[in-house]
Formats: structure tokens, sequence, C-alpha cells
């Protein structure tokens, strides 16, 4: 008995926390830059202006819930149907499977310490080529670009004057 005490008291706790809100009078109310606000506390300047609104004509009928209850049964029938369908079918009529991807990366090869200042350049341009494709809106790169591209660091100053093509 003790156990179910403790849970007892949240259920009762959280009843009485949620019975305001099920009274709470929505006001709507205008400022002087001619926005409209929606509060269930007024500001003391705008309650002469505050109009309660009635909530209750958004909530949908029995009717509305009834029809949607079974548009959503439908919808579910149809997507089990259509699974059922896919499952039956023969392996020769599946969907063909994605084109497969180039074998390696580009650029094919990543620049060392030894790698002459043309090549470097080269490759670093190869590789801001490759990753054009993969760029977001924002300058950011979608990570399967990096299964397809080598990232090539820009060759460094001091060994290479970068040349633009």
């Amino acid at each position: 008995m003790r156990r179910s005490c403790p849970a007892i008291a949240a259920i009762v706790a959280a009843l009485l926390v949620s019975l305001p809100a099920l009274g709470a009078t929505v006001y709507r109310w205008v400022d002087e830059a001619g926005k409209v606000h929606y509060s269930e506390v007024v500001p003391e300047r705008y309650r002469g202006a505050a109009k309660p609104i009635d909530t209750s004509a958004n909530a949908p009928t029995a009717e509305q819930q009834r029809e949607a209850l079974e548009r959503a049964q439908q919808d579910k029938a149809r997507a089990a149907a259509a699974a059922a369908d896919r499952a039956r079918l023969p392996a020769s009529a599946a969907p063909a499977a994605p084109a497969p991807r180039p074998a390696g990366k580009r650029p094919a090869q990543v620049p060392n310490d030894r790698t002459d200042c043309e090549t470097w350049q080269r490759l670093y341009f190869e590789s801001i080529e490759c990753f054009g494709p993969y760029r977001t809106v924002r300058g950011g790169i979608k990570p399967e670009a990096f299964d397809r591209c080598n990232l090539v660091p820009e060759p460094p100053p001091d060994r290479c004057r970068l040349r633009s093509p």
C-alpha cells in the first residue's frame, strides 16, 4: 500500500495543477503599435480594451472527430495493403538498385611533404570541384561528399604560391 501513495499523490498534484488551465479565459487586445495580442494575462493598461474570446469554437465536433478517425483507419489499411503488395513482388519486379558509386575518391591522390607545388594546386582545385555539388546553402558540406571526395588542404604558402586557374 505504501508504494502506491507517491503515485497517487503525483496524480492528484498533476490534476490540481491542470485544473486552472481548463477554465482559463483567453483575451484579445491590440496595443498602441497595432499589434494583436492573445493571452490569459492582460497588462493593466489594456484591460479596458481586452475582450475574452471563445476558445471552444476551435474544438472539433464529434462528427469531425469521427470522420478523422475513419480517414486514419482507411489510410492505415491502404498502407498495409501496399506493403503486402510489395512483399509479394518477385525479385525481378523490385525497384532497381541505385547506381554503383564510382571506384575511388576524387582526387585519386592526396598531397604529402614531397608533392610539388603544381601537383598540389591541381589536387586542391580538383578537391574543391568534387565537393562543389555537395555544398549546402549555408556553406556546409553534406556528409556523403566525404564518401566520394578527398579533402585536399590549400597548399602551404611557405612552399607554394597559389595561382588561380
